[in-house]
């Protein structure tokens, strides 16, 4: 087998890029988070972000979802480099879905009425088509019995599976999941991660920050390791996980392993 160059392991296929990242430097005070991150993420792809705490994989996320500005380097998403202070913020975040640890959903408003907010208020589309797409989703994840439910009404599984169809609205381009499964009870990870297989089998673009290790493991077509803000490994998640041959590599995973 060739041996792999961190950060340089191109995506399989002919597929376009949907997200880019050129050299990203992040730094808080005298802390370097991100010492020059470059990878591509192609349309279906599903990557996984993976590393210890402090690795870099929560500050790397929040500058892919504009939560963070970065020091130095370039984000594209598809043609638009995100990171240009000119670039429209708004604009940008329609393009992207964003599903974080906490559900977030507002515990006033009924499910439909959390998955239609952002589409009507922001993207303005009218009730009945707003409705009619949060129904589609809702029924694509079993949830659309639980329409006019209340958040404090669902199990955490649901409300993230929730969370999930509200990022899902208006068809982004690429769909950012940060740790989706650590607020949850263990008994309800299963449910949302199998929702999540279902995304890859549709064909979503994902890039997912997780320690579900197993899952990313059979669910991932790449695994994008962090260590120290730097990417250690960028590969198959059969050439990281089980054939790496770093030292620091297989000591990471042998602890996730029965």
């Amino acid at each position: 087998m060739t041996a792999t160059v961190p950060g340089t392991v191109p995506a399989a296929g002919d597929a376009p890029v949907v997200l880019r990242l050129e050299n990203i430097r992040k730094s808080f005070g005298d802390a370097h988070v991100l010492n020059g991150i470059s990878f591509d993420i192609r349309q279906h792809e599903v990557v996984a972000l993976l590393g210890p705490s402090g690795s870099g994989k929560s500050t790397l996320m929040k500058c892919v979802n504009l939560l963070e500005q970065v020091d130095d380097g370039q984000i594209w998403l598809g043609g638009t480099d995100i990171t240009d202070p000119r670039a429209d913020q708004d604009a940008i975040r329609s393009r992207i879905g964003v599903v974080f640890q906490q559900f977030n959903l507002f515990p006033h408003m009924s499910v439909i009425r959390n998955v239609t907010l952002a589409a009507r208020k922001v993207h303005h589309w009218n009730k009945d088509r707003a409705e009619a797409r949060a129904l589609e989703l809702l029924d694509r994840i079993g949830m659309r019995a639980k329409a006019g439910a209340y958040p404090d009404q669902l199990s955490g599984g649901q409300q993230q599976r929730v969370a999930i169809a509200r990022a899902l609205m208006t068809n982004p381009e690429l769909l950012l999941l940060d740790e989706i499964t650590s607020a949850l009870d263990p008994m309800l990870v299963g449910e949302v991660l199998d929702m999540v297989s279902e995304l890859k089998d549709q064909g979503t673009t994902i890039l997912m920050a997780t320690h579900e290790m197993s899952f990313a493991h059979d669910a991932a077509d790449r695994i994008v390791l962090l260590r120290r803000g730097v990417i250690a490994e960028n590969g198959t998640p059969r050439e990281v996980m089980d054939e790496s041959q770093d030292p620091e590599t297989k000591e990471f995973f042998s602890h996730f392993r029965s």
